[in-house]
This record gives C-alpha cells, structure tokens and sequence, in this order.
C-alpha cells in the first residue's frame, strides 16, 4: 500500500473522482481554519510576530502536554509574520469578519515592530523583550545571526536574509490588496516606503550595525523588481518611476536566477517558496499590454514545470491567482489540503526510508504523499522527497502552511 501511495500524490487524485472521493467537509475545512488561526495568535506570537512554542512533554497523555516552557525557531519570525498577514487578509476578502481584521492588525503591528527596534528602518529577524523567562533560549538558538539590543527594552536578531524579506513584502502587498481598510493602508504604505527607501539607499544590501552586509539583492533582479511592483501599486507617485526605470534596464535578466534554482529541486527547496511569492507580485501586477510581462511569464513558467508535480497547494494557488481555473488542478489543492489535516503539529521524529522507494540517502524516488511528510516549519518550502526529519515532537508548528493556502484558494474562488 505505502509503495503505491508513494508515486505523485497527483495521480492519487485524479483517479479518485478528485474532491467527492476525499470527502471534504466544506464547514469543517472553515472551522479547522478558523481555529488555527486563534491557536497562532494565542500561542505562537507571544511579541507580536510568529514564532514557534516549545512544550514541556511529546506525549499527549502527560500533564505537562500543553505547557509552554519556550520558544524556537525565531529566526524565521519575519518572513513567517508575513505570511501570516497574507493568510488573514485573504480570509477579511472572503469573510469580512472582525476577528481576521484584528488578525491583520496584529501581524502589521509585529511587522511594524522589526522595523521599528532596529532604529534605521532595517528589518529584524525578531525581537524579544529583555525581561523575557525565554530569552535565553531564544538568544542562544538565535546568536549566530547576531544579537542586538535597542533602547526600547528589547533585544532584536539581526543577519537579515532575502528571505525575511520577501516574506514582509509579500504579506503586506497582499493586505494591501484584500482588505480595503483606510487604517491598514496607511500604515502598510509607509512600512513598505520605509523598507524601499532603505534598501535603495544601501544598493540594495542589508546593512547590520556593525558595517557588515548580512545579504545583498544585487544578483536577485527578479526580488529587486517584485519588491518595486509592489511599492509601485501601493504608492505610485514615490516608486512609479523607479520601476519603470529598473524595468527597463533587468527585466530581460528575471529568468536567469530562476532558471539557476530550477536546476535543483530537492536542495535548498525554500528558494521556490520565495520564488513563487515574488513572481505572483511581478506577474499579477504588470500591465496586460507591457512588453515585459512576457518575460516574467516565461520565468514564471519554467518555476511552474519544476514543481507542479510535486503536490503543493500553496503553488498551485498562486498558479490559480495567475492563470486563473484548472479542474484537475484545482481538484488536488482540495484533497492536498485535507491531506495536511491528517498531519501532526508537533515535530516528531519520522523516518520514511524502507517505506517509499529511495533514489538517495534522503530523497524519495517521487513526491510523498502531504500526510506522510515530514514535519517542518512551512511544509511547501520543503522538498516533497525528504525521507527523514523531525524532532522530540515538543515543538509545535504554526499551520500557516494550512490556512494560507486554503484563504487563498477561497479568495480566488475555488469552493472548499
């Protein structure tokens, strides 16, 4: 049985009659979304951004199950706030309730608050208040990357990548576009002019306090334009030319570093997340009639026939959002997403080698099926092949990697 599970989890469902055969439940789809989201901002953003609850026990029958002792995993803590915007703003498009406008307000004052700790408008990794009881956990996980302090009482991370911010970016166009709010607007219009007037003025390098440059855009012209696109649909008059100007000179340039990741799919897997969140900017916002949305779509497209295969709802959304409906595809984000259902949320230990065919150490020979991967941080960052991962199972994930997807797919009009 595992063996046939193991080839493409796609073939699974087309040939199952697709969403009938999997038996999704429309309300309880909704309601394990609804929860999830409630269990991040009661459990998982402490300080206002994401992160991620160390329990006392793995075993659900102790006493100490539910007990939080720390935090891990801070940081990712940017580019995982992002997301989760992202996440509530798709879910005020489709719902327009109150509690996914506060959830919206909370991750922009998180976001907000890494620009603000920082003293220069560069973007924190996290921050941490001094006199937290967790802080010597976080900072010892977290100090390679650099530990500051701020007069503010905190304590921020600094060797901010490209990957935190493309996950800030991300979250804030996409609240931008989904929740039309005069409040949330504003502060996100002058959050994203103070992250490109920064990044602008440095040639876009990120700058740490010590004069070193934790990261550099320079070689990332697609990162460069999506960023622009973005600031230029959220304030026309600051960025309008600007990115017309860069247009003109990269856009020609966009598929080469794509086509670079592409050569790849199983290492580093967390590039085509970033990847895909920067072209469904660049793509969806070009005009139709420009000269240059051809070349975004032909680095979109070629990102596209890397990893459609490899069964991820959340691409496949964006691939929705881009191209608009397909059947059979549409048909596998649904029963993927019941699939992610069936996961645990804790980080336990999984070895999957002996159970589905192995064409290396730690890659499966196909896409193992969602339910069956290992645990991690955002599962569609991570490759569909690994056969082994984990830990004690004390940590807990967020479900981002759940709601994002689902929000989305629900903003974009596929019934789930």
């Amino acid at each position: 049985m595992f063996h046939h599970l193991s080839w493409s989890i796609r073939q699974a469902v087309l040939l199952s009659g697709m969403v009938v055969a999997f038996g999704i439940d429309a309300a309880a789809s909704e309601f394990h979304a609804v929860e999830i989201a409630r269990n991040i901002r009661q459990s998982h953003m402490p300080y206002g951004t994401v992160l991620d609850p160390v329990f006392a026990s793995s075993d659900p029958a102790s006493p100490d199950y539910s007990q939080i002792v720390s935090y891990a995993k801070a940081g990712d803590s940017a580019i995982w706030t992002g997301h989760f915007l992202a996440a509530e703003a798709f879910r005020y498009r489709v719902t327009g309730s109150q509690e996914a406008l506060d959830g919206v307000w909370h991750a922009l004052y998180g976001i907000h608050s890494l620009l603000d700790v920082t003293g220069n408008d560069l973007l924190a990794r996290c921050l941490i208040p001094v006199d937290s009881p967790y802080a010597g956990d976080i900072l010892n996980e977290e100090g390679r990357h650099g530990i500051y302090y701020s007069e503010y009482g905190y304590y921020w991370i600094g060797n901010t990548s490209r990957d935190q911010y493309s996950g800030v970016m991300f979250g804030l166009s996409t609240a931008y576009e989904m929740v039309n709010n005069q409040g949330v607007r504003e502060l996100i219009r002058n959050d994203v002019r103070r992250i490109m007037n920064y990044l602008l003025r440095r040639g876009w390098n990120v700058v740490m306090p010590d004069g070193s440059i934790s990261t550099s855009f320079a070689h990332r012209p697609d990162q460069i334009l999506s960023f622009l696109q973005m600031a230029r649909r959220i304030d026309p008059q600051t960025f309008g030319s600007t990115y017309s100007w860069y247009r003109f000179v990269y856009a020609s340039s966009v598929g080469l570093p794509i086509a670079y990741d592409n050569v790849d799919d199983h290492n580093h897997y967390f590039k085509f997340n970033l990847n895909y969140i920067n072209l469904y900017n660049l793509v969806r916002l070009e005009e139709d009639s420009s000269f240059f949305k051809r070349s975004y779509m032909d680095a979109y497209n070629s990102l596209r026939s890397t990893t459609q295969s490899h069964g991820n709802p959340h691409f496949n959304m964006i691939d929705r959002a881009l191209k608009g409906p397909n059947s059979a595809r549409d048909a596998e984000t649904a029963s993927l997403l019941q699939l992610w259902l069936e996961r645990p949320r804790r980080d336990y230990w999984s070895d999957l080698r002996g159970i589905f065919p192995s064409c290396g150490d730690d890659r499966a020979c196909y896409p193992i099926p969602v339910n069956y991967r290992v645990n991690t941080d955002f599962l569609w960052q991570r490759s569909p092949f690994l056969l082994y991962g984990g830990s004690w199972g004390t940590i807990e994930t967020s479900g981002i990697d759940y709601i994002l997807p689902y929000w989305m797919a629900r903003s974009f009009g596929l019934p789930l």
